[in-house]
């Protein structure tokens, strides 16, 4: 593996250092940030395509270390009682390692954002106006716990045009740093400046402070990936704009005229495939009409798979195991085997409970009825609303997108998976032959 190491980059986990040094060691960071980023607008799309291949297959060659350093990261979060869910985020092994390599792949093949035609006009005065994709400059990513996050933040941002600042969690710092390494190796390649991937090199807090300041300037926009927590803090303190969700309160519906065999597959596979994603269904909603045919062999296969299931009076009669629900659970983000199930009255009660307690990120209904479908895709208000298929569907990657920085919630600009196309901004180009205004 080449040493392409910047001096930032030097400080280690370990070291102590002073807030004064930290300021200093991060604004280094954003003015190489900076740099790069006025580098990558003008940068080829074949530049960047090498770039990411030539990183692609570095992730692959170097699998071992990778591997190796994500060893050091479960031990240590094995030692502080980590929960399964976040170590499963965590872990590594061949099928991820090589799925990140692949997404990398994908976005090479992704068509270039940038100085993209978005649209074209011409005014009665003869001005030809014409909006044009963009880099929006310098991208903050903070995120926890997944180190393939790293991979994936750093490509979308360049494949964009924008150069990226990454600052992982403690917990994957060594996974993190031998991912960023592989993707210093693909810039090298293509001679691209290593500052165009930058990754804080500590795992000082203070480090985030700096960035929620913007570095003087020098970062356009940030992008909170993790927990409730940290994403709150982000929106909270940040002085740079954000793109960000706070949880992942994700609902599926199972109307009465939805097929049981279908409503059974898709609800375990929303619950159980990942429970740490925030794609992750944490609430079930079912129809009372449908409720005797649908709901007893759904809370029976979750049970036998393990899940916790937390109920309200009438799902509770079903089983004994069937915990009573709380109130707080119609909000909680369990990112667990555990979910609460609730029965509504039509789609209409359905909607009301998601207007009530979503966080606004993915909603599902499982339905035939047209109108019902219609109805619940019209009328809930989240980044996503998907027609009988898994919620763990909410991702990037499944979206054609290659991969993505975050799913965002809000209404500004990019909402839902954030590709290349939402790291980018436009301007306009105006064309005249000597007009004056009058």
């Amino acid at each position: 593996m080449t040493q392409y190491i910047s001096q930032a980059q030097q400080v280690t986990a370990h070291e102590q250092t002073s807030q004064d040094e930290i300021a200093e060691l991060m604004l280094d960071v954003g003015r190489k940030a900076r740099s790069a980023a006025n580098t990558l607008a003008i940068t080829t799309t074949q530049k960047k395509n090498d770039a990411l291949l030539a990183a692609a297959a570095s992730i692959r060659d170097q699998a071992g270390n990778i591997l190796k350093a994500n060893a050091r990261d479960l031990e240590a979060a094995a030692h502080n009682n980590m929960s399964e869910a976040l170590i499963d985020r965590l872990m590594l092994d061949m099928d991820r390692i090589n799925g990140m390599a692949n997404g990398l792949e994908a976005i090479a093949r992704l068509a270039d954002p940038v100085g993209e035609l978005m649209a074209e006009w011409r005014r009665p005065n003869g001005l030809e106006i014409s909006r044009v994709r963009t880099p929006l400059g310098v991208i903050g990513i903070i995120y926890e716990s997944r180190p393939n996050v790293t991979a994936d933040a750093g490509a979308l941002c360049l494949k964009a045009g924008n150069a990226s600042i990454l600052r992982g969690g403690s917990d994957s710092f060594h996974s993190s740093t031998a991912i960023h390494q592989c993707l210093l190796d693909g810039l090298q390649s293509a001679a691209l400046p290593s500052a165009a991937i930058a990754m804080v090199p500590t795992t000082d807090r203070a480090a985030v402070g700096q960035m929620l300041a913007g570095l003087e300037g020098n970062i356009d926009v940030l992008v909170p990936r993790g927990g409730k927590s940290l994403v709150t803090r982000v929106q909270q303190d940040a002085r740079v704009p954000v793109f960000s969700h706070l949880e992942g309160l994700v609902h599926t519906y199972v109307d009465a005229s939805a097929d049981p065999d279908m409503a059974l597959n898709i609800v375990l596979n929303a619950k159980l495939r990942r429970t740490g994603v925030c794609g992750a269904t944490e609430t079930l909603l079912m129809d009372r009409n449908g409720a005797k045919e649908r709901l007893l062999p759904i809370v029976t296969a979750l049970l036998k798979a393990g899940c916790e299931v937390r109920g309200d009076e009438t799902v509770g009669l079903i089983d004994q195991r069937i915990i009573p629900v709380k109130l707080n659970d119609w909000s909680t983000e369990y990112l667990d085997a555990i979910i609460a199930i609730k029965c509504v009255d039509s789609v209409e009660g359905a909607i009301a409970h998601i207007e009530r307690y979503s966080s606004h990120h993915t909603e599902c209904i499982i339905a035939e009825d047209p109108i019902a479908v219609a109805t619940f895709l019209n009328e809930v208000d989240s980044a996503i609303v998907m027609h009988n298929a898994s919620t763990q569907f909410a991702d990037g990657g499944e979206f054609g997108m290659g991969a993505e920085i975050g799913i965002a919630t809000g209404r500004m600009h990019a909402r839902g998976p954030i590709g290349v196309e939402q790291l980018t901004s436009f301007k306009y180009v105006v064309h005249g032959n000597g007009q004056v205004r009058p």
